[in-house]
């Protein structure tokens, strides 16, 4: 039987890579579901390596890192930033006044649900993303302190 669902954002995945609060947490969590993402996920995540790279992490340590994003994403489903989804962020970053990424991410995992008619679970570790994610009626599990601004 297939692992179910779950839309997990950057902020969550990265903890799968990276020690830091919610690290044990994420990494049950993605143990016991599919991932579901944004498209932009590979991206963000190499850029919060990077970052990560500038104040905690070694070279070898972020090249570790990124190998592993690469070789781990051929098991993740993206949600393309299609036309109606790239509306809803629109919606969302002009409603409620969503970071782009973090609407991006909200959009996605809103279309996915009315295209497939499934609730699932919206992972996210990012405290204003988990408020705007629960405004839009999506069933959030916070990871870590989710305080991040």
């Amino acid at each position: 039987m297939a692992r179910p669902w779950a839309y997990f954002d950057t902020s969550v995945l990265v903890k799968r890579y990276v020690e830091e609060d919610g690290a044990r947490q994420s990494r049950v969590l993605l143990g016991r579901h599919r991932l579901l993402s944004s498209a932009i996920l590979p991206v963000e995540a190499l850029a919060a390596g990077r970052r990560r790279e500038a104040q905690d992490l070694s070279e070898a340590d972020y090249a570790a890192l990124a190998g592993r994003l690469q070789r781990d994403r051929v098991h993740w489903q993206l949600v393309d930033a299609t036309r109606a989804v790239l509306g809803r962020a629109e919606l969302l970053a002009g409603g409620q006044g969503l970071r782009p990424l973090d609407a991006l991410h909200v959009a996605s995992a809103l279309e996915f649900e009315t295209s497939t008619d499934l609730r699932i679970p919206f992972v996210t570790a990012d405290r204003r993303q988990r408020e705007a994610a629960e405004r839009a009626g999506l069933n959030v599990v916070s990871v870590g302190a989710a305080g991040r601004p």
